[in-house]
């Protein structure tokens, strides 16, 4: 097509009109005809694949990103979404060169990479650090330009700590489930607990539940990042632990403005901040063994235990019968409920090798975005294996979802991106949970929550094993009855979901980073 500049620009500007004016629609078809008037113009593309992307079409957003990248191989930050929506679509045409482009990208220090997109990429730890230290490296500048009013320390009771935890999941939120009973069991404790919720999702049973349990709850969801510090500071907060890290809808810009004197990363975040303004993360031996402390800007305070908790008051229900929820009335029942973008041909070949030497078995899967559910169909086709053995969930409440687990044989995990909060879901629920540990903090949770629990034999070494354990599993009907009546005993035996320990644990770390601190030492590794 011949390029018509002067209409493009009509329609571009069109676009912009219309936008403005909220009619999101309208203004999209404007902006992608002013791109296909001009179809070898960067700017006309990009502009429409930002609208496009308002709209949350994320068929419509990738196909305008991959046209974006097209014409302008410098625009990583175009091709870092493209892959994140590739992941997420599982659309893997070409993906393994557009992620190796992002690697080399993040090494080179181009484009504005999403540390937490950056975590489902085949990236080593040095490079997830690499990928954190740019952005932090700009947060910091950000905060430095207009720093917050220092205001005198409040005084707090030598024999009392003040502890603010900030996040954007204190509602219906992973987060939630699984901190909830730990700050119920910290409120009688040597702990002030101030919850910071950047969440507007105020009317949740489980956002009441958490007020209740905490010393303070302030809602900060419309306040700027800036006046968030500036609250937490003149709160006077001992201590201050970041849940969210990079995830999405997180605020890190906060601790850049330095408002507690001690500042630790802990849970939803399996990663380095790379930021000099996080003081410690807190871990374990299993998900950060020591090898890898090199690769995180904080200092390590070790867990004797696993790092991640979960309330263990959750009641699993009874859920729909088999056939109401798609499943055949018999045969093994394989599941992955793990997000879309963690899935990837590695991880989906394995669960598809392992469907095709267990007859009569079927994978239960979440739906995802577009065309997800007919992609991975394809791929089954192709593997042999009748696309009507995959079997997929639309997103259910929380506790519809936990039944699902009863359904369910063993649940097979993916890289290089565990499932964490999800593992931790199907374990409690008595549901093995099948893990291939990685040499990420990302890939190796939910081998930690299997370690911790006594069940080192479902973690295995490489692919191969995988496969043939699950296979095993799904064929073997006394060694499945050996593994799921061991989960059962090791549920209340090993400590993996004893919340009383785990809070004594957790107080007993943030008083020795406090006493530490307050001895004018610096930061160091705290070991269990």
């Amino acid at each position: 097509m011949a390029e018509h500049p002067h209409q493009a620009i009509a329609w571009q500007l069109l676009g912009e009109a219309l936008a403005a004016q909220q009619r999101l629609p309208e203004a999209v078809e404007a902006a992608k005809r002013a791109a296909e008037l001009a179809p070898d113009n960067a700017l006309f593309a990009r502009y429409w694949a930002g609208l496009v992307e308002q709209t949350q079409d994320m068929e419509a957003a990738a196909q305008a990103f991959e046209r974006v990248w097209r014409l302008d191989s410098s625009d990583h930050c175009s091709l870092r979404t493209l892959v994140f929506y590739r992941r997420s679509l599982c659309d893997w045409k070409d993906l393994e060169a557009l992620s190796a482009q992002l690697v080399q990208s993040v090494e080179m220090g181009q484009g504005n990479v999403s540390p937490f997109q950056f975590l489902a990429e085949p990236a080593s730890a040095a490079q997830q650090a690499v990928c954190a230290r740019q952005l932090a490296g700009a947060i910091k500048q950000a905060a430095d330009r207009q720093p917050i009013k220092r205001v005198a320390a409040t005084i707090s009771s030598p024999r009392r700590l003040r502890v603010g935890f900030l996040s954007d999941g204190f509602g219906l939120h992973p987060t939630t489930i699984l901190t909830v009973a730990l700050f119920e069991q910290l409120h009688d404790s040597c702990l002030e607990i101030h919850l910071f919720s950047t969440c507007d999702d105020g009317k949740q049973a489980s956002r009441r539940r958490l007020a209740a349990a905490a010393h303070g709850f302030h809602d900060v969801a419309d306040v700027s990042q800036r006046d968030i510090a500036t609250r937490i500071h003149a709160a006077g907060m001992n201590i201050l632990l970041d849940l969210d890290g990079y995830c999405r809808g997180r605020k890190p810009e906060v601790f850049a403005y330095r408002p507690a004197p001690l500042q630790v990363g802990w849970l939803a975040y399996p990663g380095t901040t790379g930021a000099d303004f996080m003081d410690y993360v807190i871990v374990d031996r299993f998900v950060l063994p020591e090898p890898l402390q090199t690769h995180f800007s904080e200092k390590v305070a070790y867990l004797p235990r696993c790092y991640q908790c979960t309330d263990p008051t959750r009641v699993i229900g009874t859920p729909a019968p088999r056939e109401a929820c798609g499943l055949p009335g018999t045969g093994i029942v394989y599941a992955c409920f793990n997000a879309s973008y963690k899935l990837n041909p590695r991880s989906v070949t394995r669960m598809l090798q392992i469907l095709a030497g267990v007859p009569g078995s079927v994978l239960w899967l979440l739906q995802g975005e577009g065309r997800m559910a007919d992609r991975l169909c394809e791929v089954a086709q192709s593997m042999g294996v009748s696309p009507s053995r995959l079997v997929f969930m639309e997103k259910l409440p929380h506790r519809a979802y936990l039944a699902c687990y009863r359904h369910v044989d063993l649940f097979l995990d993916t890289e290089d991106y565990n499932a964490h909060t999800t593992a931790s879901d199907a374990l409690w629920a008595g549901c093995p949970v099948l893990t291939r540990p990685g040499e990420t903090f990302a890939s190796r949770v939910a081998g930690s929550l299997n370690h911790h629990l006594g069940m080192p034999e479902m973690n295995v070494v490489d692919d191969p094993a995988f496969v043939m354990k699950a296979i095993r599993y799904g064929s073997d009907a006394n060694y499945r009855a050996a593994i799921k009546a061991k989960l059962l005993q090791q549920r209340t035996a090993s400590g993996l979901f004893d919340i009383k320990g785990f809070a004594r644990d957790f107080e007993g770390l943030l008083w020795r980073m406090a006493e530490h601190q307050r001895a004018g030492k610096l930061p160091g590794t705290f070991r269990s």
